[in-house]
């Protein structure tokens, strides 16, 4: 790919204020440095809690740690933010508060844009035991629609917003679960052109349908957070595919709660991110493909003994799956050309960028790397 620049982009979490909903579920005060703190080693060789280094244990309602996120990122290669973002209809916004500063204070200075997490919260994602609902993804219809585009549009038309072709780019984290996409995508699209856009440059996140990302020409990019599947190749069971042992270990497994089912989990799935990377192919499935890549993982912090954890994870093995992937970028010139990041700051997922007290300042210094190389390349 020598004619498009690629930007990297890394997804933002912005749970790190209080708000009332998460002092009534887990305790006054709670935000994710509560499970980041708490966090402990499960195993021999498991390190816990990771405690952040330069930024701290910032809180989003102090304008400055937005600052110097953007400062960071910027000096590090990130070439914009993707801010979740959780409005779950009826007009009910939690966590917005980040966005809506950074929106009013130009002194945040990097591109951005939402990813919208349409998704009900559910205590089990937390490692109780208790799957209640605690708040419910609810759909509208147009007028509920246009109510969420009505808050959107500040955003969109500031000039920080990432756009493609004049159209601003909003992913959605669970397209499928739109009851009405195609009016979804209408409104959108309509009003967007009504306030002087050529569209909505629509990005779709988990799909199982890959035909309907395919041949939905409003829909232009499909984040390929399959890399995380693509990480566990071969290190799932001991035996090989299909035969008689897997089955019997697969089976197991299970009963003493060694599952990808979360809510059946008992004990932590563990993989190792360096084996991971060594067997990693990568290979765009479609031209609307957009690579993703994660440079650590661990949510114990979150989910205790229901999580999932790569051990192993260094910035050396994080270089080498960053260089893969734009490998493979490079190749496929025809699709977008976007880095996904997952990502800045979730900490309690132990999936972050940010400096930590063991490696500081690595996780980053591999993108900046990693950016100069690529852009070398394209100006040869």
């Amino acid at each position: 790919m020598k004619s498009k620049k690629i930007k990297f982009l890394a997804y933002y979490l912005p749970q790190y204020h209080p708000i009332p909903e998460n002092d009534e579920w887990w305790g006054k005060g709670f935000t994710e440095w509560t499970n980041v703190t708490k966090a402990k080693s499960l195993f021999r060789g498991h390190k816990q809690p990771n405690l952040p280094a330069d930024l701290g244990f910032y809180d989003l309602r102090v304008p400055q740690v937005q600052i110097e996120q953007a400062l960071l990122a910027k000096k590090n290669g990130i070439d914009g933010f993707i801010y979740y973002q959780y409005w779950f209809g009826n007009g009910k916004m939690l966590l917005g508060l980040p966005a809506e500063r950074m929106l009013q204070n130009k002194d945040i200075d990097i591109p951005f844009c939402f990813c919208w997490a349409n998704e009900t919260w559910k205590g089990i994602w937390h490692g109780i035991d208790d799957p209640k609902v605690l708040i419910e993804q609810k759909y509208e219809g147009e007028e509920g629609y246009i109510r969420y585009f009505d808050y959107l549009l500040p955003f969109f038309k500031d000039d920080r917003y990432l756009k493609v072709d004049n159209k601003p780019m909003f992913h959605i984290l669970r397209i499928e679960d739109i009851p009405n996409l195609q009016l979804f995508i209408k409104i959108f699209n309509s009003l967007a052109v009504q306030a002087g856009f050529d569209g909505i440059y629509f990005i779709s996140t988990l799909v199982y349908n890959q035909e309907l990302i395919i041949k939905d020409p409003n829909i232009y990019g499909h984040v390929g957070l399959d890399i995380f599947n693509k990480m566990r190749y071969g290190q799932t069971t001991i035996f090989n595919n299909n035969s008689l042992l897997q089955k019997i270990e697969l089976k197991l497994k299970k009963l003493v709660g060694h599952t990808n089912k979360v809510g059946d989990r008992k004990r932590p799935l563990i993989f190792d991110y360096q084996k991971g990377v060594q067997n990693l192919e990568i290979k765009f499935p479609h031209e609307k493909y957009i690579t993703c890549v994660f440079p650590n993982w661990d949510n114990s912090p979150r989910s205790g003994e229901k999580s999932m954890i790569f051990k192993n994870s260094t910035p050396a093995a994080w270089e080498k799956h960053l260089k893969k992937s734009i490998s493979e970028l490079r190749s496929n010139p025809e699709n977008p050309p976007f880095v996904i990041i997952k990502s800045w700051n979730e900490w309690a997922e132990g999936n972050y960028l940010e400096p930590d007290q063991k490696y500081g300042l690595e996780w980053l210094a591999v993108v900046r790397k990693v950016k100069q190389h690529q852009l070398l390349n394209i100006q040869e």
